[in-house]
């Protein structure tokens, strides 16, 4: 009973991969591969079929940028059950409706384990409960572009849902974070110490380092449902990750009849140490969206 326990734990927070396990979780719906690769420019994302076709790591220029070891996509967390939804099994799965993968706008019906064009495109249904979504993934211009819209049938109390779901590497050493006309701010992110949780605020990006490749990502929020508060946070996991989540519906019940869509855009670059903050602010103000 011991071990069960620790193994559902472990899978719960991300710790170990859906594939360490004995039998590989297979979603009810799409292809039979382990795996599938989407390339467009220098940018690399791997589908995993064991987490029910969400990301599995993300390389730029051939460096990983994250890790396969945790549950990327959209998260539900219940207040009497616990997680729900992307790699979370502990409970119950989240159900597809439907997966179609798409390159420069072009359905492939037969997708195979490896999938490149100028722009690539993942659109994925599916129902957790009372909840239907549709996620969205597209790679175009070496930058992700994730969209999550949810749908209520019902009125849900909840504890929290996590969109965007990124497993920055361990080898992450800083993050950087701001608002519009604000001064950004950030702080490294060693090992040696306690996990815990960084950020914490509302912001409309959030940048982090990467020393070995010399590389950095910045995620920019492109919109958010009107009067839902949405907070950005990256988790530091010594040794683990620095995993990035944007949380919404904090300890509230979402509505009946509740429509909402989150988009981000994931973007990269390279710099050295001493410079990677300023690059970094100046390709957040870029992404920002225009009225």
């Amino acid at each position: 009973m011991k071990k069960v326990t620790t193994l559902i734990c472990a899978l719960a927070f991300g710790l170990i991969s859906m594939n360490d396990a004995a039998e590989p979780f297979k979603p009810n719906l799409g292809p039979d591969l382990p795996t599938i690769t989407l390339q467009s420019g220098d940018l690399t994302v791997l589908m995993r079929q064991a987490t029910q076709w969400t990301p599995g790591r993300i390389d730029f220029r051939g460096h990983p940028m994250t890790t396969e070891r945790s549950a990327y996509g959209t998260v539900f967390m219940y207040p009497e059950i616990g997680f729900i939804g992307t790699g979370h099994f502990e409970n119950e799965p989240e159900e597809l409706q439907s997966l179609t993968f798409f390159r420069d706008g072009k359905e492939i019906e037969a997708p195979s384990s490896e999938i490149s064009g100028k722009t690539i495109t993942v659109l994925r249904e599916s129902k957790i409960r009372n909840f239907r979504f549709t996620n969205r993934i597209e790679l175009r211009d070496d930058q992700i572009f994730e969209t999550v819209t949810v749908k209520a049938e019902k009125e849900t109390p909840l504890k929290l849902v996590y969109h965007f779901m990124h497993a920055w590497t361990p080898t992450v050493s800083a993050y950087l974070a701001g608002n519009d006309g604000e001064e950004p701010a950030g702080e490294p992110l060693p090992d040696g110490v306690e996990k815990g949780f960084h950020i914490n605020k509302p912001v409309d990006w959030a940048a982090v380092f990467e020393p070995t490749s010399k590389q950095f990502a910045v995620s920019r929020l492109l919109e958010i449902p009107e009067g839902v508060k949405t907070i950005s946070k990256i988790w530091n996991v010594p040794g683990t990750y620095r995993k990035y989540y944007l949380e919404s519906f904090n300890n509230v019940a979402v509505p009946a009849g509740f429509e909402g869509t989150w988009k981000m855009v994931t973007t990269f670059g390279e710099s050295e140490k001493d410079q990677w903050e300023t690059k970094a602010s100046a390709v957040a103000a870029k992404l920002r969206p225009t009225k």
